[in-house]
């Protein structure tokens, strides 16, 4: 798959990701006060790269899967854990950021408490959604709960949530090379490694196919932080469509630590590890081979 078909790919994945998660939010709104339903229909269906859900449904037709539109709405319920995460790292106790895909921040727009509850709502249902839709999967009723348990995992203290807690204590200090890559193992890598382990476990691909997509995971996790590192100190925030930068709030970068080049050097380096876990098993998986050069090629 050259460059140019990837991003067809991709457009066409983000459509049927966004018709899923238009289904699930408009659910959602059906069941919660009108104040946190427009909370969560602002925080889910802002756009985005859409990222998490694309590597499900991806590798989970990579690993033979064939559920069709059942394996997006098991991907969704990764962005949903996501766009909970995003609501609550732009509260002002956090990064008290204002802008978020190019528009106002859910706190902003519908205040503190309501994006507090949608944030948190977000949660369940999120979890209903990957255990409603992985039973319907070749894992059935039997492999759905390992299909959840990976995506509570990848939330929970020891990945993101325990992440964005290092990264607000890392405020104010200098990190060493093996502290940052902790923290971004956990809050950027832990549900990025999620989703392509869920795609394959939901495919019921053996545990040597799982093993190796979560060293891709893991590998492209970081790069992707890297890049975004990258991103936030040589591009502006109108141009990416968010603020602050971790500079502006006094955190450790690829950037601060490694200088330009030398960031983009790991980057580099960090797709080439996902690429030789990749090829270490019997797997054809083209779409997944070319999106490891997308995540540090990405312009946003």
């Amino acid at each position: 798959m050259s460059g140019l078909h990837l991003k067809e790919y991709l457009r066409a994945e983000a459509l049927c990701v966004e018709q899923a998660l238009e289904r699930a939010v408009t659910v959602l709104e059906s069941e919660l006060e009108s104040d946190v339903g427009a909370a969560i229909r602002h925080g889910v269906m802002s756009g985005g790269k859409r990222l998490r859900p694309i590597l499900c449904s991806t590798a989970y037709r990579e690993c033979g899967g064939q559920g069709g539109g059942d394996a997006y709405d098991l991907a969704v319920s990764l962005e949903m854990i996501h766009a909970y995460s995003l609501m609550h790292d732009d509260l002002p106790c956090m990064d008290d950021a204002q802008l978020r895909r190019g528009q106002a921040t859910t706190h902003s727009e519908f205040g503190e408490d309501v994006t507090m509850r949608a944030a948190a709502a977000l949660i369940p249902a999120a979890t209903r959604q990957a255990l409603h839709s992985a039973r319907k999967l070749e894992c059935g009723v039997a492999g759905a709960g390992v299909v959840v348990q990976e995506l509570l995992e990848a939330a929970g203290a020891g990945g993101m949530v325990g992440g964005q807690w290092l990264d607000l204590l890392g405020e104010g200090q200098t990190l060493s090379p093996e502290e940052l890559d902790e923290l971004h193992r956990r809050k950027t890598g832990a549900l990025l490694t999620a989703a392509l382990v869920m795609g394959a476990l939901a495919a019921t691909a053996d545990e040597e196919v799982v093993s190796a997509l979560a060293s891709y995971g893991r590998a492209i996790g970081l790069a992707f932080q890297i890049t975004d590192d990258v991103l936030d100190a040589t591009q502006s925030a109108e141009s990416l469509g968010k603020n602050p930068s971790d500079v502006d709030l006094d955190k450790s970068t690829y950037v601060s630590l490694y200088g330009l080049g030398q960031a983009r050097e790991q980057a580099r380096e960090r797709v080439a590890d996902a690429l030789g876990a990749l090829g270490s098993v019997q797997i054809d998986a083209p779409v997944l081979t070319v999106l490891a050069g997308y995540v540090i090629e990405r312009e946003k």
